[in-house]
């Protein structure tokens, strides 16, 4: 979708040296808010997505077709350089002294070897804002250790709290089914950025951002974190079901299974006038929140069989008439394929060149005066090297072919 309107981030450029998730997904939200995002990418392999699975079928190189990339890196130019060649490294400098943000994922440090780190590049271009993503920050203990979601999970909390309890069937610690850490921190680094260039705005000063996924893990354990800190109770897992309240969690229809929430006393003693028991919601064992979750097993010898002789769809129309949380447990075929899902406008497609239409996400950002164009699809390794290095840093054809034949660029 294209508008005439001019894009929230129209005019700032930034240069995104990152790679996998947390780091392009933080550049593709800003590209999806209008900026000019380069990326610049290893010649011949790109970022290390390009050649993680599933690739799309067709014959062009592997390194153009995989889904992980094409997931978070539309709306951005694709620049082949080596920063291990000195003269990559230069390119990367004079395209530094060009732009507003910088968006990094190294190990800390790493970059200073080539003179592109935050002390190095603020030294040509004090507007620069420098956005260091890492698993455990820039300081502490822990800095130099690599860091994966996965990692972040287990040493962050989230896995001691997700899963089956212990001793129940697929008991233990369990890990979130999507990378929610690497994208959440993708989001606070694109907050943090808008923030550090409306500083810029106002002073004319870049900054450092140190973001770090195991600050972001810790942050977004919210209330069970809180809670903790204030009981010294450490929390168990629950499963799929509520802590605080019940009925909650997925139970078994005659033909699917459903997904519901009782969240406080007026909900449940609607979801027992819907299940057609409203004389439950008088049992002095249910009466509260706190009074349903000390009985829960009791609640759900009640609950469950009720549940069970009726359909999926008998149960979700009686749910929503009565006003209830509820939803059927979907896979991704059912997402795609619902409905509301489709209204919402959920997917975009782009033109591959050489495959034709892909299906990516669209931005769930809807703004009414400045929408999110998808105007841009993902680029092909190394596809605007040559333009934007002319364009940006007034190299000639002959200068591209030279730094070319040393490898510098690909």
């Amino acid at each position: 979708m294209t508008t005439g309107a001019m894009r929230p981030l129209e005019g700032v450029r930034i240069l995104d040296l990152s790679r996998v998730l947390a780091g392009p997904t933080a550049a593709q939200t800003l590209a999806d808010l209008g900026a000019e995002v380069i990326k610049i990418e290893r010649p011949a392999v790109g970022d290390d997505t390009r050649l993680m699975g599933p690739h799309f079928q067709g014959d062009t190189d592997l390194v153009d077709r995989s889904a992980y990339f094409w997931a978070v890196n539309r709306g951005k130019k694709s620049v082949a350089i080596d920063l291990a060649i000195a003269e990559g490294a230069d390119l990367v400098r004079g395209l530094a002294a060009r732009a507003d943000v910088l968006i990094e994922n190294f190990k800390v440090g790493a970059l200073d070897r080539y003179r592109l780190g935050v002390a190095d590049l603020a030294a040509i271009n004090p507007q620069l804002v420098y956005c260091s993503i890492t698993g455990f920050g820039q300081t502490g203990p822990y800095r130099h250790r690599p860091g994966y979601d996965s990692i972040i999970q287990a040493v962050g909390g989230l896995m001691s709290i997700t899963g089956e309890p212990d001793g129940s069937p697929g008991g233990g610690p369990q890990r979130a089914g999507v990378p929610m850490i690497d994208i959440m921190t993708g989001l606070y680094a694109s907050t943090a950025i808008l923030a550090a260039l409306r500083h810029r705005d106002r002073t004319g000063q870049g900054q450092h951002i140190d973001l770090a996924l195991l600050d972001v893990m810790v942050s977004s354990l919210s209330y069970f974190g809180v809670s903790h800190l204030a009981s010294g109770r450490v929390p168990q897992r629950t499963g799929t079901r509520n802590p605080v309240t019940h009925p909650s969690g997925i139970y078994d229809c005659s033909d699917g299974q459903i997904m519901i929430i009782a969240g406080n006393d007026d909900q449940f003693r609607r979801l027992c006038g819907a299940l057609g028991v409203p004389a439950l919601a008088e049992d002095p064992r249910f009466a509260t929140s706190p009074d349903r979750v000390a009985n829960a097993h009791a609640l759900d010898e009640i609950v469950g069989p009720v549940l069970a002789a009726r359909t999926l769809q008998d149960c979700l129309a009686a749910f929503e008439k009565a006003g209830l949380p509820a939803g059927p447990i979907n896979d991704l075929g059912r997402v795609f394929a619902d409905c509301h899902v489709r209204e919402r406008g959920a997917v975009v497609s782009f033109d591959h060149p050489a495959i034709g239409a892909v299906g990516c996400l669209a931005s769930p950002m809807r703004l009414s005066a400045t929408p999110v164009q998808y105007d841009q699809r993902p680029a092909m390794l190394g596809e605007h090297t040559r333009r934007t290095l002319s364009e940006l840093l007034g190299l000639s054809d002959r200068d591209l072919d030279g730094l070319q034949a040393k490898g510098a660029i690909g």
